[in-house]
């Protein structure tokens, strides 16, 4: 499909919902098509050395930025990397990861846009701003049961990490094309990840779908669940696409549609008839269902990515 891989870039706070986007995005595409990298894994200091300093691993100096830019160049150019691995559970690195990179590289992490170089490497840059309210519970949800934290201490660290989320973490927005947030609907408590309501905003720096015909002013077919709205994000007109919990089923297949016969390639991956492989979540009690918002945010990026393989390939 390409002479280089195409690489995709998913930046956001911790437990902004980074992982979760990246593996269904990878399921979209094929995971046998896929190889995908962590940017946490760069880590300069490990947990023990992070609490004895006083640094947080959400700071610049903490990370290895110079050798994630280094990797980032290696693997658009279709070279391997011998990747380094932090160990969430034990707060250590194991040895590192010999890596190929697929026909396509995802990248998912903290500190993925800070330098201009690594910036320049991705094709496709995704941005995730969930409401802070949401993001501390999906932090205290994740650190509890997987990571071995109390609730206390998980509240505690993010209280101590704000000042380098608001100086370098969330700065990154400005660089991204497309900014991904989902939020519970009227103010809700967010506890069902299946109802969240799905904002995108579609920055003019990549060109995006063109939905007028269903979303635009000359009339919405697809009802108040699905709109696009004229908006301003950093001081610069943007495109907003809302996509509302409640969607139904044939709300989200006549979206789906216009995306797969925009890019032929999408069709491989997408069915005409609403994929049951993407949107999925797991329900309160373990089940496994599928979220239409999450789906089309899903779709949206392959939409993107696909769509710079026309460019890479001319």
């Amino acid at each position: 499909m390409t002479h280089r891989p195409i690489v995709l870039g998913i930046v956001g706070d911790s437990a902004a919902g980074k992982t979760t986007l990246t593996k269904g995005i990878a399921q979209v595409l094929g995971e046998g098509n896929v190889t995908t990298i962590c940017t946490d894994d760069y880590h300069r200091y490990d947990r023990k050395q992070r609490a004895e300093t006083g640094i947080s691993a959400l700071h610049p100096d903490c990370n290895y930025l110079d050798i994630i830019q280094q990797h980032l160049a290696l693997l658009r150019t279709g070279q391997p990397i011998l990747k380094p691995i932090y160990n969430h559970t034990s707060g250590m690195f194991d040895p590192p990861e010999y890596i190929e990179p697929r026909r396509f590289v995802i990248v998912e992490g903290l500190l993925g846009y800070s330098t201009r170089g690594m910036r320049d490497s991705y094709d496709v840059k995704v941005y995730l701003a969930p409401p802070e309210a949401l993001r501390t519970a999906w932090k205290v949800k994740r650190d509890t049961r997987k990571r071995g934290y109390t609730e206390a201490e998980v509240l505690e660290q993010m209280k101590k990490r704000e000042y380098d989320s608001e100086h370098f973490i969330r700065p990154q927005r400005q660089w991204s094309d497309v900014i991904v947030t989902f939020y519970p609907p009227n103010g809700g408590s967010g506890k069902d990840d299946l109802l969240l309501n799905a904002r995108l905003v579609l920055r003019p720096t990549i060109p995006h779908p063109d939905l007028t015909d269903i979303l635009g002013a000359n009339g919405n077919h697809l009802g108040n669940a699905i709109r696009l709205e004229l908006d301003r994000d950093m001081g610069k007109p943007v495109d907003v696409l809302e996509i509302d919990g409640q969607a139904t089923s044939e709300q989200v297949k006549t979206l789906e549609r216009v995306l797969c016969n925009e890019v032929p390639y999408l069709g491989k991956f997408c069915s005409l008839e609403g994929n049951q492989d993407v949107g999925k979540v797991i329900g309160t009690t373990g089940e496994v269902l599928q979220s239409y918002p999450l789906a089309l945010t899903q779709l949206l990026i392959t939409y993107h990515i696909l769509k710079a393989v026309n460019v890479v390939a001319g």
